[in-house]
Parts: structure tokens; C-alpha cells; sequence
């Protein structure tokens, strides 16, 4: 009989938690005192968002993720809502545009200048009217572009249809009547083909989300889920909530048959929801529970055991949310693999908390950095409706390599739907630098901003595309590189100026602010 060592290689062993140091936190932020189960906080490598408490209706706030420090009590805020702001969620695809619902049983999508919120913003770009109580969970389809789901307190999971030109949309295209009680959580698998819901009924639900169809259907006994996360490609769900004797438990589900869970497992007699984040690429599971000042992670297989715990990050300050930033977000060169911000009430701020695999070299990391889902959607809303499934868009992180485009209709569709205001071409496009270029023309008073332009033509060359024809690919091959080196350079330039415009911004939004205090004395 061989003898086999007790423990098991793992690149993310030694994963610590490091969190930012008090300067580079928010501090002043008035977050939400309501007792929903959600996140309150929405991030993306732009801005972060929070659900803020304040008198008369609901309203958050966005901040630029390079806004840290002190935040000034009268700062602007989203305050369109006439009732608590439960849930915000940014668009996947769109660093500018972030969805809300609220008591006030609406739901509510926004376009974010891109110089941040300077003055109360009010008026949405979508207002979506279809649930006849509050709305208290909102989710964007993981593939496909300009798809929300929502569901609310009468018990109802609706899917919008963001592309429809109307400005108040009050008819989804599919509404799902399957739930008997209020939907606690939603999750989707990787290509967007499958729905993962918990309900208050203490059931969890598999859907097919476009036809609404009841593909699986859990009722453990022994399990009260109030979370459900799909775990990657793995074909496994994850599920957090309470044992029969009021245990906070794990467990684990196979997605094709919900009899019985794969995997149970007890954590404390703690009484706060867990909140479960999972990362698809290292195959780590995080999971924080509210009012906790700890967080536990997991390193998930295939294979039994399933789950190998690793360790533990403790603070003493309790978290009442939490947001996550994106993996295109996150700052390679320190091996960092997750970033949350943990939403400190008592304190009035938001706390960057990086998870960093220490490495001695400064080199980029190819083994903890495998390729991850882009910003650019993989098919249009028409596309999916009409039964199409696509897996999402993927990018390298390293340093200096290209961000892929969307996918081809968004280009070529533009001009044959009749897009012609810039405000719908800067939504329909995903890159940073194509937005900016939109808003730039607004500045300057051309209201035609074309979707496609040419060198040959004295336009921007950052919207041309590469060279096709199979001469210029195969015989000019010096000339396609050269192409996308002048790409990345223009994308940089244009990057330093938005961040300088930013920061005048904000130089003058922080001069007013004192004339207006030196006014009032």
C-alpha cells in the first residue's frame, strides 16, 4: 500500500487579505440603513456605486473609484426613485450605465456622464414599469448585451428588453410565474443559458431563462437557502443559508439533479446572511457574512471533497454589503485575485479589501491570470431571444495586450437600426475610448456621431478597422501590426486626457463647494 501525503497543491494556499489603508478608503459615506439582504454596492473599473440613506425617496451614489478620502456630505447623487433604492447593478458591457430598482416598484437604468455625477441626476434613460410591488433584485444577462432581469414582491422574475426605443417600457418580453413567495437570489451559469434562483417557498429553482421553462427543482428539508451562486463550468450550484436547527450552512448542488446535495456543511450559529462570491478563473469560493467581520475562503474541484477550505480573513469591523470589483479591474502587478469593498456602517465607509497571492516576482503572473470575460457582450438582446446562446467574450490581463470588440452586429447594426443620436451610440458601444470620443462630439456640436469612420477619410482612427483583404493581411502583415500598436497608443492618450478632464472636474467641484461654504458663514 503507497503512502499518500495528507495535503493537497494549491497555487492560492497562502492568499492573505490586505486591507487599504484609510486614505484610500471612502469615508463620510451615508450607506443605507435598510435591512434588505443585498449588496448596496455596485463596482466597476470606473466607479462605485452605494445605496445612501436619505429623506424622501431612494438615491445612491457614484463616486470615481480614484475618489477616495473624505467625501463631501452635499455630493451629488442618482435620486429619480420615489421610494428606498434596494438593489443597484452596473452593465457588464458599459462602465457608464448602472440599473436600479426601489420600493417605488420600478426599475430604473441611468447614463452616467462620463466625468462622474456632478450635479442630482433624476431623469433615467429607461424607466421599466411592470411589477405591481416593490422591486427588490435586479441581475444583467452575463453575455448577451442590453438584457435585465428583475423580480420583486410579487413574486414575478421579469426579463426587459433594453434595445426597445421606448423611454418607459412597460411590458417585459417574458415574465416567470413559477415562484410561490418573494426571490431572495438569482444567478446565472457562465453562457447565460441557465437561471439559479432561491425563494423565501425555501426551494431553489434551475430555469431556462428565455422561455421560462422549470428545468429543476430542490426541496431539501434539512437546507433554508436564502443564496444561490452557479459555480463556473463546473455544472455545480452553491447555496447559502440555515440548517433545521439554525445553523448557517453550505451546500452543494449538482445542477442536473437537485435531489440531494452533493455536499453540507455547518459554518456557525450566526445569524447574518452569507453572502457567496465566487471567481471562475482561480476556482475560489468567498464567502462573507453580514455583520461579520470575516470572510472564508474555499478553493472549489470537481471531485470529491469538492470544497478544500484555505483560510480565513478577520477584521474586527463588521460589513453590512459588499461590492466587487470586476477581474479587468484588479491591479495585476501585486498578484491581486479579488477585490471586494466592505461597506463599514458604523464607520460611514467603504474599505478596499484586496485577496493577493504573494509571489516574489514582479513579472506578470500567467498561471493565477488565465483568460477572463471581457467588456464587450458577446450577442446582441435579438440575437438571444431568438434562441441563440453564446459563451462570453474573453481578454488577457496582461499589461499592454488588446481589449476584443463586441460582437460584429454592434458595429454593423448601427447604421441599419437608425441609431443616430449620439447618446444611443455611445450606450451601444463597450469601449472606453469610443465613448469618450461620442462625448467629446457632443462637446463640440456634431450631433452625427458615426459608428464607423476611415483614415482615408481624415477621421478618427481609433473606429477603423484592421486591414482584411488578403493582401493587406498576408503580404502586409508589418502593416496590421503597426495598425494595433497606433491603436493602443491613440486608447492611452485618450485615457490620460479622460482622467485629466476628471480631475478638473473635481478641482472644480471642490472650489464651489467652498465659496458656497464661505457664503453660508
Amino acid at each position: 500500500m503507497t503512502w499518500r501525503p495528507q495535503y493537497r497543491s494549491s497555487k492560492f494556499r497562502h492568499v492573505f487579505g490586505k486591507a487599504a489603508t484609510k486614505e484610500n478608503c471612502y469615508d463620510g459615506v451615508p450607506i443605507t440603513r435598510s435591512v434588505h439582504d443585498n449588496h448596496f454596492c455596485a463596482v466597476n473599473p470606473r466607479f462605485i456605486a452605494v445605496i445612501t440613506e436619505c429623506a424622501g425617496g431612494g438615491a445612491f451614489l457614484v463616486l470615481s473609484v480614484h475618489h477616495t478620502g473624505k467625501v463631501d456630505p452635499l455630493h451629488p447623487k442618482v435620486s429619480g426613485h420615489r421610494g428606498n433604492v434596494l438593489d443597484i447593478k452596473w452593465n457588464p458591457f458599459n462602465d457608464f450605465c448602472i440599473a436600479s430598482c426601489s420600493e417605488d416598484s420600478t426599475v430604473k437604468v441611468w447614463d452616467i456622464p462620463p466625468h462622474g455625477v456632478l450635479k442630482n441626476l433624476t431623469v433615467p434613460w429607461k424607466e421599466l414599469q411592470g411589477h405591481s410591488r416593490r422591486v427588490g433584485l435586479i441581475e444583467w444577462h452575463p453575455t448577451a448585451n442590453n438584457v435585465l432581469f428583475s423580480t420583486g414582491y410579487d413574486y414575478q422574475v421579469m426579463i426587459w428588453n433594453l434595445d426597445s426605443p421606448e423611454a418607459v417600457i412597460k411590458n417585459p418580453v417574458r415574465t416567470i410565474s413559477h415562484h410561490t413567495d418573494v426571490v431572495l437570489s438569482m444567478s446565472f451559469n457562465t453562457d447565460g443559458s441557465r437561471l439559479a434562483t432561491s425563494c423565501k417557498d425555501k426551494k431553489i429553482r434551475v430555469l431556462e431563462p428565455r422561455t421560462g421553462n422549470l428545468l429543476q427543482e430542490a426541496n431539501c428539508k434539512n437546507h433554508k437557502a436564502s443564496k444561490v451562486l452557479f459555480l463556473g463550468n463546473l455544472k455545480m450550484l452553491l447555496s447559502t443559508g440555515s440548517s433545521r436547527w439554525n445553523h448557517r450552512q453550505m451546500a452543494l448542488w449538482d445542477q442536473e439533479d437537485l435531489d440531494v446535495p452533493l455536499l453540507q456543511e455547518d459554518l456557525d450559529g450566526s445569524s447574518g446572511v452569507l453572502f457567496p462570491f465566487y471567481d471562475p478563473d482561480t476556482h475560489m469560493l468567498y464567502i462573507a457574512g453580514k455583520g461579520d467581520g470575516n470572510i472564508r475562503y474555499y478553493e472549489i474541484s470537481s471531485e470529491k471533497p469538492y470544497m478544500h477550505f484555505l483560510t480565513e480573513y478577520r477584521s474586527h469591523t463588521p460589513q453590512k454589503g459588499m461590492g466587487i470589483m470586476p477581474k479587468r479591474g484588479l491591479d495585476v502587478s501585486s498578484c491581486e485575485v479579488f477585490r471586494f469593498y466592505k461597506l463599514v456602517t458604523i464607520k460611514a465607509l467603504i474599505e478596499p479589501l484586496s485577496m493577493i497571492v504573494p509571489r516574489r516576482s514582479e513579472s506578470y503572473q500567467d498561471d493565477i491570470y488565465p483568460m477572463t470575460a471581457a467588456s464587450a457582450a458577446a450577442m446582441s438582446a435579438e440575437e438571444w431571444l431568438s434562441g441563440i446562446d453564446k459563451g462570453p467574450v474573453l481578454q488577457s490581463l496582461k499589461p499592454g495586450s488588446q481589449v476584443p470588440d463586441s460582437y460584429p452586429e454592434l458595429c454593423s447594426g448601427l447604421g441599419s437600426k437608425g441609431l443616430g443620436n449620439s447618446l444611443g451610440t455611445r450606450r451601444s458601444q463597450s469601449r472606453p475610448g469610443q465613448l469618450q470620443l461620442a462625448y467629446i462630439q457632443d462637446q463640440l456640436g456634431n450631433k452625427e456621431c458615426r459608428s464607423k469612420t476611415s483614415v482615408s477619410n481624415g477621421q478618427d482612427p481609433t473606429l477603423c478597422s484592421p486591414p482584411k483583404t488578403e493582401n493587406e493581411v498576408w503580404g502586409g502583415f508589418d502593416l496590421r501590426l503597426k495598425f494595433h500598436k497606433q491603436q493602443e497608443e491613440i486608447r492611452r492618450l485618450r485615457e490620460m486626457l479622460n482622467q485629466r478632464d476628471v480631475r478638473i472636474k473635481q478641482l472644480e467641484l471642490e472650489i464651489n463647494n467652498v465659496r458656497n461654504s464661505q457664503d453660508s458663514h
